[in-house]
């Protein structure tokens, strides 16, 4: 992730006055403070308002839980109403069972899901938002899985450096069995204890969650280990839990203390604050006995690379050891092993990984894995069979949209795979195909080989391949139109929890902090918590400025309005997507009716020809006749 890229949570962080606060529990965890009195935090209103903003747009928020609610059941309250349920049900908390679900992993097996009901997860997201900087501070450089800023791509550039320029080309696989339903529950409280967060309170909240009940076909299940795939809090959870199989790695080898040759800072050609640990082991090589090993690890899925064959061996014997011991952890034999990058592949995160040779050194070489291939076909495959039996020109134009989404969505990520081109190549043979023979199966489409691009995206990076093709005007961009990226590694001065001085971080100038800050602390005046947030969140998208006029807006002098009216005063339509707002000028003129009145705003606000046809599009939406 590249500097200028600021994630939308931290602004959401910024906007209700957190930051500060995050970052100062992410500093001092960092320093080996502990934390004692967590829940003023937790319960707090902005706190509380965050997490709703945080799951509100989230898909899971309308998956109904026990109870049969979604988000829509809560963005109905005033935020007083909200926040005072919160405190209430943490006071003596109990948990609501966890519905229970099957989705398909893709193999012919299905993985469980829990849902919890969709207050105990807006309580997650509160308490998630709080124990996560803590957590951050302390977690390993090479844990990549469920954290911000951390991405799949970055956990495959960590193995091409340990492949191409480290020269390590054993690598221990294990396979944990079930990992997300044997945590062991008592091993997790403890593991939460030694980062610090000693608010007993807390660690109650967090006990009550995992003793969930779990409900499956009227049948009520009380667990004993595990925390439920689907669950806020759990990836923040099994991160804690492999936290520290990460450092018992890392003290074999790479953080083993030595007399002379600490690590050093240094700064690269880019800018970039690096680690430098190469003297020190040059040294451990040297003067050492120890076995060169290093974790790359993405949420249960790790890797363990080792120089040679007999350190691997002892280093998989060790691990599944020490996992059984430790964290009470099986291992899944006949998917675990010892794999020799040089001979074989590795499959880690849908990318089949091995070393070629290259002149006299060796070269990562890499594909999609084989059961991504074919996931991949059957997915592109069945999306364009819907293109092609589209029923109407909505149908369609929905159909090549989602088309269009799914290949760009693929073509992100699996392009680290050094070979993604041949692999596309394949994929979209069947494609072209289907592309082609489709003016002679059905009169539905008509395939074009010429046609505009009105898409900015779509023209930058697919608009120069004579592959692409036109459904009705409509693009279809190119399956097999991709190349290979290097995948980026993780910068560390990019974090979620240190504040930035950088000018590009700040938010524009033309926003007042004032106005943010009398919306934040007056939002109880609103009817719901949802219309309170979408407005705070207008005023930011729209700079602080009229949507009709650009010019500035003041408290004395702003209006929020609804782009299509309420029917009957009730509250519905406080979308997003339904707000605007205007200075008072703008908004007086929109649901004027008397000529007279229209002529004063239309003098007062003096609009050009593009300001007017604002207007009088509002005006259209409202039921006014246009001026």
């Amino acid at each position: 992730m590249t500097k200028e890229t600021v994630n939308q949570t931290e602004k959401n962080m910024y906007r209700y006055g957190l930051q500060e606060k995050l970052c100062n529990l992410y500093e001092q965890s960092k320093q080996g403070k502990t934390f004692k009195h967590l829940m003023k935090l937790i319960v707090s209103e902005e706190n509380i308002v965050l997490a709703y903003r945080n799951i509100c747009k989230n898909k899971g928020s309308f998956t109904p839980g026990v109870d049969g609610k979604i988000i829509k059941d809560i963005q109905k309250y005033p935020i007083q109403k909200v926040v005072e349920r919160i405190r209430n049900k943490l006071t003596f908390y109990q948990p609501k069972p966890v519905r229970r679900t099957y989705i398909d992993k893709g193999n012919g097996k299905q993985r469980p899901l829990g849902i919890p009901s969709i207050w105990d997860r807006l309580i997650q997201q509160c308490v998630l938002q709080v124990l996560e900087p803590i957590c951050e501070a302390q977690f390993h450089e090479r844990s990549n899985g469920f954290r911000p800023y951390r991405s799949a791509q970055n956990a495959i550039a960590q193995c091409y450096k340990m492949i191409q320029l480290q020269h390590l080309h054993f690598v221990v696989d294990v396979d944990i069995k079930g990992f997300f339903d044997n945590i062991n529950h008592a091993k997790l409280i403890r593991q939460i204890w030694a980062m610090g967060i000693h608010d007993l309170k807390v660690l109650a909240i967090i006990k009550a969650m995992l003793k969930a009940d779990i409900l499956f076909r009227d049948i009520v299940i009380s667990p004993e280990t595990g925390t439920p795939q689907g669950g806020i809090l759990s990836p923040l959870l099994s991160n804690i839990v492999l936290n520290e199989l990460d450092w018992w790695i890392a003290s074999q080898w790479e953080m083993m203390p030595t007399r002379r040759n600490k690590e050093y800072l240094k700064t690269d050609t880019r800018g970039n604050t690096v680690v430098d640990r190469s003297q020190k082991r040059a040294m451990l090589r040297e003067k050492s006995e120890l076995k060169e090993i290093y974790i790359v690890r993405y949420a249960d899925d790790f890797k363990i690379f080792c120089r040679d064959y007999q350190t691997a061996k002892k280093t998989y014997t060790a691990v599944v050891k020490w996992l059984k011991e430790r964290l009470s952890l099986e291992i899944s034999e006949e998917k675990s092993g010892i794999t020799n990058l040089k001979k074989n592949y590795m499959d880690f995160l849908g990318i089949k990984i091995r070393a070629v040779p290259k002149g006299k050194k060796y070269a990562v070489k890499s594909h999609m894995t084989d059961k991504a291939k074919s996931r991949t076909k059957k997915k592109v495959s069945e999306s364009m069979k819907r293109i092609l039996t589209h029923n109407d020109q909505k149908s369609l134009d929905k159909n090549i949209s989602l088309y269009n989404s799914l290949i760009c969505g693929l073509h992100n990520y699996y392009k680290m795979a050094t070979h993604v081109s041949a692999d596309f190549s394949e994929i979209g043979y069947p494609i072209a195909g289907m592309l082609g023979s489709a003016n002679q199966n059905t009169r539905r489409c008509s395939v074009e080989k010429s046609g505009e691009i009105r898409s900015r995206f779509i023209a930058e990076n697919y608009g120069k391949s004579r592959q692409m093709r036109w459904i009705h005007g409509r693009p279809i961009i190119p399956a097999a139109y991709v190349q290979h990226e290097y995948p980026k590694y993780k910068r560390r001065e990019v974090n979620k929890y240190v504040l930035k001085n950088d000018a590009k971080y700040q938010v524009p100038n033309s926003i007042n902090f004032e106005i943010i800050r009398y919306l934040m602390e007056n939002a109880y005046q609103w009817e719901s918590i949802e219309f309170a947030d979408n407005m705070l969140s207008r005023y930011i998208a729209q700079k602080g400025n009229c949507a009709v006029t650009r010019k500035p807006l003041r408290l004395h002098n702003m209006e929020c309005h609804h782009i299509k009216p309420r029917q009957g005063g009730r509250q519905e339509n406080n979308s997003y997507e339904n707000l605007v707002l205007l200075c008072t000028e703008a908004h007086r003129l929109i649901t004027a009716t008397k000529p007279t009145k229209i002529e004063k705003y239309m003098l007062m606000l003096q609009l050009d020809e593009k300001q007017l046809v604002k207007i009088n599009k509002l005006r259209k939406l409202a039921g006014m006749t246009e001026i």
